[in-house]
């Protein structure tokens, strides 16, 4: 039978080699020479406070045990949790994934230990080792997946949130591969999930799918609202949301006047601003609710302005443009409707351009309620690239192309195909219009 060398074997290898006794190792360590012996006779497991100390005084690689650490606490040892879940935490610190998968894919196989595993992947993902905790998820998720448990949902919710990137095409497949599990979530983290699936989907431009998140969203936020009896944030279960709850209420009347908006209908997305800007029935009266109320009052007013004008309503402009200049959060957003609405009724705004031309480059913005959301921003910039574009090539402007192609490189990079070929098409027929040798 072939003899498998244990860590033991490797430190009686370096200790005879450098002419050390098990007392004097033990006091390089700083481990008692005691447990340094037993370990070393095989009467004792080694834990990871002491391996970490051995593998430092020995001047190795620190996961360099590792893959011989997992064989001797699933294998030659029964496994216990106070050996595993620090070994769990040290290897995704170092990004030893196969440690991890080796030690889950075992542990699995016993239900006592998916709640734990389950728990160790909430630290990691709240400690931002993504990558160690999705594994953990996805395999405590597969363990799962006939149960339909909350827990499972929670799994799909953070992966969902993890998968979310610069690609339309997987943030699309991140959506609905998750969307089926919303429903199984407790109900303050339904409210996040919705709110999430909704910027996913308006990155996307699936307007009738942002419209029915929303509705549901307003539902269970509203219903949610009125069975709370402490705190705006806490269920009965003690469960937080990220925001008091009335704040999901004014936040999913906001997308649906959104949706209105981007659905070309500004007359009725003008009759339901007034809805999220009408605070009169939120309970609270604290510095929050203040800051959140104040936050509503001024997008509300801002999507006065931006609604009216995409109507064609070019009297507002003027008072639209000072009412955003002292907004540094609301300028860019102005910009991209102002150009559109230009190239829209043919309006010329150089002199609003020139005005704002430091907000142009594409940057991300604050508000009480955090940075602005990724996808989105992202999505915007590159519709705002094209209808700038769009702009200077219609007045034959061609040496401003630096900004319009800013935005096509970023398109790219998103494959935003959407947003590349109109970009495209808008140029080649503008410059068909404008240049009449075309047409002879």
């Amino acid at each position: 039978m072939k003899h498998t060398i244990k860590i033991r074997d490797e430190i009686a290898a370096y200790l005879s080699e450098h002419d050390l006794s098990n007392n004097q190792f033990a006091i390089i360590c700083g481990i008692h020479s005691g447990t340094l012996s037993r370990v070393m006779k095989g009467q004792q497991a080694l834990a990871m406070n002491h391996l970490i100390r051995i593998t430092r005084a020995m001047g190795l690689a620190e996961d360099y045990f590792y893959g011989k650490y997992v064989d001797e606490i699933m294998v030659d040892s029964a496994p216990t949790w106070r050996r595993l879940r620090p070994f769990l935490l040290q290897c995704a610190s170092l990004s030893r994934l196969d440690c991890i998968e080796a030690i889950v894919q075992n542990l699995l196989d016993n239900l006592l230990y998916v709640p734990l595993l389950f728990e160790v992947a909430e630290e990691l993902y709240q400690q931002g080792h993504l990558q160690a905790a999705a594994l953990i998820y996805e395999n405590v998720g597969a363990s799962e997946k006939y149960q339909h448990s909350e827990r499972l949902a929670l799994c799909q919710y953070r992966l969902f949130l993890m998968a979310l990137g610069d690609d339309p095409h997987n943030n699309l497949i991140a959506a609905v591969l998750f969307e089926n599990y919303v429903s199984k979530l407790d109900e303050l983290n339904q409210l996040d999930a919705l709110k999430q699936l909704a910027h996913t989907y308006s990155s996307l431009h699936q307007w009738q799918k942002v419209s029915e998140l929303a509705d549901e969203l307003l539902r269970l936020a509203s219903l949610q609202y009125q069975l709370l009896k402490g705190g705006s944030r806490t269920a009965d279960h003690g469960r937080v949301a990220q925001r008091p709850v009335y704040a999901y209420i004014l936040y999913a009347q906001l997308l649906r006047a959104n949706v209105l908006e981007e659905c070309g209908d500004h007359k009725a997305a003008l009759e339901l601003i007034p809805v999220y800007m009408d605070a009169g029935w939120i309970r609270e009266d604290d510095e929050e609710a203040r800051r959140i109320i104040a936050q509503y009052q001024v997008w509300g007013t801002a999507n006065i302005y931006l609604n009216r004008l995409m109507d064609g309503q070019i009297e507002v402009l003027d008072e639209y443009v000072e009412y955003i200049s002292v907004r540094e959060s609301e300028i860019f957003t102005a910009l991209s409707k102002i150009v559109q609405s230009a190239n829209r009724y043919n309006w010329n705004v150089d002199s609003i351009l020139r005005r704002f031309a430091a907000y142009i480059p594409y940057r991300q913005y604050s508000s009480i309620f955090g940075v602005s959301n990724k996808l989105i921003m992202n999505d915007n910039y590159t519709r705002f690239c094209k209808e700038l574009a769009a702009y200077y090539l219609s007045r034959r402007r061609y040496n401003n192309d630096d900004v319009s192609m800013r935005g096509v490189d970023l398109s790219v990079k998103l494959d935003n195909t959407q947003n590349v070929i109109r970009g495209t098409l808008s140029v080649d027929f503008e410059i068909l219009l404008s240049d009449s040798t075309w047409l002879n």
